[in-house]
């Protein structure tokens, strides 16, 4: 998509904070943190605009999305725990419509659901 920002994120036109990244998926450090560790997961392909638009034909990708959560979650020590959000369409908090994943970790957040 050519106005995506995601996509442009992907393609290396605007910069990011890389985590990870593969042929399939880049994962850089949201520029808003809304905890002390807040890490996007983003399929490089756009895939979806959100989770209501995952099918039979792109939910491999989704898959590879959770394969590497983990392997971050590795990477940065978050061992105690973390939680994996996505939202799906502007009533839910969405403002990039492109598929993703938030990791937030580094406060308890055991007392609250968002």
């Amino acid at each position: 998509m050519n106005d995506c920002l995601f996509c442009k994120i992907a393609a290396g036109e605007i910069p990011s904070n890389k985590v990870y990244e593969d042929e399939q998926v880049l994962a850089f450090r949201d520029i808003n943190p809304q905890a002390p560790v807040h890490i996007l997961v983003i399929p490089k392909e756009h895939a979806a605009d959100s989770a209501a638009q995952i099918t039979a034909e792109n939910s491999a990708v989704v898959a590879h999305c959770f394969e590497v959560i983990a392997k971050i979650a590795a990477q940065e020590g978050l061992a105690e725990g973390f939680r994996v959000i996505t939202n799906s369409g502007a009533v839910a908090g969405q403002t990039v419509p492109h598929l993703h994943f938030h990791i937030l970790a580094g406060a308890d957040m055991s007392d609250k659901l968002v």
